[in-house]
């Protein structure tokens, strides 16, 4: 069954994707097998031996008629620590070209917004976010890369990015994170879900190397605020 909310990409539709996600998820609701958010929908899989369509169709309508009741946990920030350029961002040339900005403004601008995660997807710990500046757009590659290493940030016509595990693609690469925001031996696994917001954070090349030894000694913490209002 898929619940649709509207048809466009807005933060109010996708919260009301994720109020009934948490609503399906509170309630418990018999004959619920899985539950899929995306930017504007939601897909329940169902268990047929265990409730009926218009059972479960008649549930999900008094439970989306009382959001209300399931208000959403405080937003998070997460800061993600990004090296740019060079080796690690080899597109970053391109997109500032692309847009007539030097490499300085475009990082100021990639790194000048917090972005909303709507939703989780194409491989594991992968983050859609919303709320790229149009003045950063640039197209994909023409030929994909068939490895990108994980860690790459990325832009692709108006979206921004992180590969969270090593794999084939075809978006602008501009930077690189040392954080890993997939590991199946990590709880929870992800370091980010839908409703959070990742802030890139420039950091040298020295920093980068400090922060991954950090991690691989197990002494970073993963810098996390709230939302600024």
């Amino acid at each position: 069954m898929i619940v649709e909310f509207g048809d466009s990409i807005d933060p109010a539709i996708n919260r009301r994707v994720r109020e009934l996600f948490l609503a399906i998820e509170r309630a418990a609701v018999a004959g619920v097998r899985d539950l899929v958010p995306t930017y504007r929908s939601l897909l329940v899989s169902y268990d047929p031996l265990r409730t009926t369509f218009d059972s479960l169709r008649s549930h999900l309508s008094e439970l989306d008629a009382h959001l209300a009741d399931t208000p959403l946990p405080p937003p998070r920030v997460v800061e993600i620590p990004t090296a740019y350029g060079g080796t690690f961002g080899p597109d970053l040339g391109f997109v500032a070209g692309h847009n007539h900005l030097t490499e300085d403004e475009a990082i100021a601008i990639h790194a000048g917004t917090d972005y909303l995660v709507y939703m989780m997807g194409f491989s594991p710990g992968f983050t859609y976010l919303g709320g790229m500046s149009e003045r950063i757009a640039a197209p994909r590659l023409k030929t994909p890369r068939t490895a990108i290493p994980a860690g790459s940030v990325g832009i692709a016509q108006q979206q921004t990015g992180i590969y969270p595990v090593e794999s084939p693609g075809g978006w602008q690469l501009i930077g690189r994170t040392p954080v890993s925001l997939f590991d199946p031996s990590r709880h929870p696994p992800v370091v980010v879900e839908a409703g959070d917001y990742i802030r890139f954070v420039p950091v040298t090349l020295d920093r980068y190397s400090a922060i991954q030894d950090e991690i691989q000694r197990g002494t970073w913490t993963l810098p996390v605020r709230g939302v600024t209002t």
